[in-house]
């Protein structure tokens, strides 16, 4: 963890003991209840070009045609909104997970099945949005592409540009990416179609009583 990161969260932890917390009364579980789910984050990790978003997609119309209540959080949307003020330094991609998991947290509270596509290459930063979720189930799932076919894929031209030089602190290139050791799914792509890989989610999530 860098000092920018280590000052941050000491910050961050100094206003969170001055703040109290407020207690409210309808709560995940009546919210949830009433959709007929329970509630769930699932978190796409991988490359990018792995295929997250495409299959996070799929997940997303395959639940809206089973009538249950979601919302698909996609990193690249959130850099144009909510998380436009952050860079890709180690401590901005830090903050933009912590984000975006807090906003995935409070609509999980809301009896949301949640899913986010987000590179998110650090262990210690999933592992801290995994351990934010209070009133949920946490699924990590590892959109598995090796570095050369997402590269080959390379569906909106940033591989081609980081390669150039153009782009500095790519992942999986000039910035680590950390593959998961225990994910929940593990969605191998080279051999199987997106189609495939989202029932597979949906398979595992029906197991799981989440739906």
């Amino acid at each position: 963890m860098t000092p920018e990161v280590v000052r941050t969260n000491a910050i961050r932890e100094k206003r969170r003991r001055a703040v109290v917390s407020q207690q409210l009364t309808v709560t995940c579980s009546s919210r949830s209840a009433l959709k007929g789910q329970s509630p769930a984050v699932l978190w796409f990790t991988g490359l990018s070009g792995a295929g997250k978003s495409t299959i996070a997609n799929l997940v997303d119309v395959r639940l809206l045609e089973l009538k249950k209540h979601t919302y698909l959080i996609d990193g690249d949307n959130v850099r144009c909104g909510l998380n436009s003020d952050l860079g890709f330094s180690d401590g901005d991609r830090a903050e933009n997970i912590r984000r975006v998991g807090e906003v995935a947290k409070l609509m999980a509270d809301a009896g949301l099945i949640v899913i986010v596509a987000l590179i998110s290459p650090l262990t210690v930063d999933r592992k801290i949005v995994r351990d934010m979720m209070e009133t949920c189930k946490f699924l990590e799932i590892f959109v598995d592409t090796p570095f050369e076919e997402c590269a080959r894929r390379d569906p909106k031209g940033l591989y081609a540009k980081a390669i150039r030089g153009e782009i500095k602190n790519f992942t999986g290139l000039d910035s680590p990416y950390q593959t998961p050791s225990r994910p929940d799914i593990h969605l191998r792509t080279i051999g199987a179609s997106p189609d495939e890989l989202s029932r597979q989610v949906e398979q595992y999530i029906q197991r799981q009583g989440i739906i």
